[in-house]
């Protein structure tokens, strides 16, 4: 099982956020990821190891070639993380609602 501290990790790069997107249409290669980069196919690796690390992408063997997967499902921790926010923003702005309705009367 992979921590949070790796999943956000590997988000905070934007080069990984472009090959998640690139990999949410289709399952790709190494050198069709890095054919998309103006960097090393090394460089791309890395990349995607940061990703597989985080558990974002998921990597399987087919012949001599490894194809790199998106794992939607590795994103629920971030929908829990942002949803926190979401219900503490919620308060905060009904909480000042009902102050600025309090004050208005």
């Amino acid at each position: 099982m992979t921590s949070n501290q790796s999943l956000f990790r590997a988000l905070a790069d934007p080069t990984r956020r472009d090959i998640l997107l690139m990999l949410r249409g289709a399952d790709m290669t190494i050198a069709q990821v890095a054919d998309n980069f103006d960097m090393t196919r090394a460089a791309v690796k890395k990349h995607l190891t940061v990703l597989s690390d985080g558990g974002l992408i998921t990597v399987r063997a087919q012949g001599r070639e490894r194809y790199n997967t998106l794992n939607p499902n590795a994103f629920a921790p971030i929908r829990d993380w942002l949803g926190f926010f979401d219900v503490f923003w919620d308060d905060r702005l009904s909480d000042l609602k009902t102050a600025i309705e309090k004050d208005m009367k």
